[in-house]
């Protein structure tokens, strides 16, 4: 009760304050292509049940078809704006209003598509017990994801052997300790991270190590070694296809 109750006044409070820069943003984004500003996608909430996810377009129209579903730093098909709004997160802020409806948290595991979902392991598929959110342990360790993927031959193998094996290992870690406070902590280093990405790392492991967390969850989480490829909780096979 206490989750929601913060999802709630905290989403209604930063959308309230935060309107008129997105207000601004759509009609930037808009007055680019003349094409619709928002980008809905499918994504698989809560014990499967799939909802549109909403955020400000930062792509060109029918970016999608491609099927590729990890985005680069140098993917060619971000717009100027994109690369901006990505930046500073300003795409997530529809997001607040799936928070309202019950369908996100602001801290969960992020919504994957349909097509991540189903490689999921069995202990993988706990990461569906619960609303998914805005941002969360992984969000602010791979907040570069966009870097980490970018010379990739194939950025959704890329994701899938170096982020995908601790992303759930973050996740279910997080189901497994949730609080109030720890919601708290880690919406105030998502912040941090936006300014400075070193401090919201050491902020993530000073945390993990509060709670106990595995050695080499931690270790990976210091973001200070490249990631090597890695085979995704619950299996013993690196992912070489998709």
């Amino acid at each position: 009760m206490g989750k929601r109750i913060l999802d709630i006044v905290l989403s209604s409070a930063i959308l309230f304050i935060f309107s008129p820069v997105i207000i601004i943003c759509l009609i930037a984004i808009y007055g680019q292509d003349r094409q619709w500003p928002l980008y809905s996608p499918l994504r698989v909430g809560k014990n499967g049940v799939p909802f549109r996810m909403h955020k400000l377009r930062t792509m060109v129209v029918g970016a999608d078809k491609s099927k590729i579903d990890t985005t680069g730093l140098n993917d060619s098909r971000i717009t100027g704006l994109g690369h901006l709004l990505r930046r500073y997160k300003l795409d997530e802020l529809p997001q607040l209003w799936n928070i309202l409806r019950g369908q996100m948290s602001l801290v969960g595991p992020r919504p994957q598509i349909d097509r991540e979902v189903k490689l999921y392991t069995e202990m993988e598929k706990g990461l569906l017990a619960v609303r998914p959110g805005i941002t969360d342990f992984s969000s602010i360790v791979f907040s570069d994801l966009g870097e980490i993927v970018a010379s990739a031959p194939d950025p959704n193998i890329a994701y899938n052997q170096l982020v995908r094996p601790w992303k759930s290992r973050l996740g279910l870690f997080y189901i497994a300790h949730s609080s109030v406070p720890l919601d708290i902590a880690l919406i105030t280093l998502t912040a941090i991270a936006i300014i400075s990405k070193r401090r919201a790392f050491a902020g993530i492991v000073s945390l993990l190590t509060k709670l106990n967390a595995d050695p080499e969850l931690i270790e990976v989480c210091k973001r200070n070694k490249p990631l090597v490829p890695t085979a995704p909780l619950g299996s013993n096979e690196i992912v070489t296809s998709r």
